[in-house]
């Protein structure tokens, strides 16, 4: 539940105002403390010295990377969040993206456990060079069987044409209806595999809507969200087919991938 700072593709510097500790997960944008041309690695937290500046370029593996201060960033929740949301300009910082100046303070001071501490990636490993990343699928209530199979037997391009609320893929057209089906609006959650008009799926994320009137064949595994998330324009994936029970057990797996990490 902690705030941490999120880049999209592209990172940037910071300026370390007192001397603490850091960490860094997800993409790897090539991270270095620029004074001693030290590279700060992944899934690890580090120390750092004021003065120090801290460089993010482009990722170069994946597309989110995140950041993260002891206790996470200091900033009021609004609903119970402490996110931004950037459409409805509230949250986080002024409701905005950062900006030159902006000053970020952790919430609390760091202690003798956090530096050099490592953790799972979460679902995520941006050093995997794979052609295609694989992401498994369960069938949504009521879906007819001709979509979900089309999804799951070919493969798919990430569209440039995305955000935090979707991820656009490009590809052969799925059948959006049954012939005479009349679509009503339901509740959808990230994961959920949306088709519009076009019928080139649109995978939900983080900043899902609570509720869509497009069909949805198939919901992806809570589990492997993160690697649709971190997947850049251009590069495939493909579906295989799983049950809910399935599904059930990686997520379980995946917790306590984290419980362990922390411990």
């Amino acid at each position: 539940g902690a705030a941490v700072l999120e880049m999209t593709l592209l990172g940037g510097s910071f300026e370390v105002t007192a001397s603490g500790v850091i960490a860094i997960a997800g993409a790897d944008m090539e991270a270095v403390e620029e004074r001693h041309a030290r590279p700060l690695a992944l899934g690890r937290s580090h120390r750092v010295l004021a003065g120090e500046v801290l460089r993010f370029s482009a990722a170069v593996r994946g597309v989110r990377t995140y950041l993260a201060l002891p206790g996470g960033i200091d900033v009021e929740p609004i609903l119970g969040s402490r996110s931004t949301c950037l459409p409805g300009g509230f949250g986080g910082l002024d409701g905005r993206a950062l900006a030159p100046g902006d000053v970020l303070r952790a919430s609390r001071p760091p202690t003798e456990a956090d530096p050099d501490h490592r953790w799972a990636t979460g679902g995520f490993d941006p050093t995997m060079e794979t052609t295609i990343r694989i992401v498994r699928v369960s069938p949504a209530p009521g879906v007819h069987a001709t979509a979900f199979d089309r999804l799951v037997s070919r493969a798919w391009t990430v569209s440039p044409v995305g955000d935090r609320t979707g991820a656009r893929l490009e590809g052969d057209a799925l059948p959006t209806t049954a012939a005479g089906e009349h679509l009503v609006s339901a509740g959808v959650l990230p994961g959920a595999i949306q088709l519009p008009a076009s019928g080139e799926p649109i995978v939900l994320l983080a900043d899902a809507p609570t509720i869509g009137g497009y069909p949805v064949p198939a919901v992806v595994a809570r589990a492997d969200v993160p690697i649709i998330a971190q997947r850049q324009p251009g590069e495939a994936v493909s579906f295989v087919a799983i049950t809910l029970q399935e599904a059930r057990l990686a997520a379980d797996a995946r917790r306590r991938e984290r419980v362990e990490s922390r411990s």
